[in-house]
């Protein structure tokens, strides 16, 4: 079975129009509308990171009512942006599932998901749920059938340079990142918490939980 590769990071906010508008200022691109989650009351939109990757920006859809659940990625209690996950992309995703829980991790049963795009019509894609934790374990996604976001979409696109996390206990995370077959540089550091380094307008831009973070 093949190694999970990176679909696309995850940066939570409590404001979608705010956070793209400072990630436009700080990369010189401007991300795109993705669409609403339904019943979730969260919409995105999106920036291609090249390689088949992407960055989602995720937060409150004003369009829907308030979800009967937290928000994902805890974006209800955010104060800010923050990267708050990220996303491996695979096939057949219920034998991943049972390769992770062979090697001593269980990744969560796979739930359907799906989204409005803004031509009116709907994405679907299968996933396992994201873990709280600083978001340093990735959850799997499968989009099957699916067009994937970030082929033949036009999304516009800025380079990822890196992804590394920082954990008390490195290990810990490897023998997960491990089981899911997903590759994350992890550093000793007192939090729990992911960074990513893109091509910026002026040169790298951080995108994290601290300083430099849009």
């Amino acid at each position: 079975m093949a190694d999970a590769v990176l679909d696309h990071l995850v940066l939570a906010t409590p404001d979608l129009e705010s956070t793209a508008a400072e990630v436009a200022a700080l990369t010189g691109v401007r991300p795109v509308p993705g669409g609403g989650h339904p019943g979730l009351g969260t919409r995105n939109a999106l920036l291609g990171l090249g390689n088949g990757a992407y960055l989602e920006i995720i937060g409150p859809d004003p369009a829907q009512p308030a979800p009967e659940a937290p928000r994902w990625f805890g974006i209800d209690v955010l104060r800010g942006p923050r990267l708050a996950h990220w996303a491996v992309r695979v096939h057949g995703i219920a034998g991943h599932v049972a390769r992770a829980r062979a090697l001593g991790y269980d990744p969560g049963e796979p739930v359907a998901m799906s989204r409005r795009t803004p031509d009116g019509g709907t994405l679907s894609w299968t996933l396992t749920p994201p873990r709280t934790g600083g978001g340093l374990v990735p959850f799997l996604l499968d989009w099957g059938d699916a067009p994937h976001p970030a082929s033949g979409q036009g999304l516009p696109v800025v380079p990822l340079r890196s992804l590394c996390g920082t954990h008390p206990d490195p290990s810990t995370i490897q023998a997960e990142l491990t089981a899911l077959g997903a590759t994350l540089r992890v550093e000793a550091g007192d939090e729990p918490g992911l960074t990513a380094v893109l091509d910026g307008r002026n040169g790298p831009v951080s995108v994290g939980v601290g300083a430099g973070a849009p």
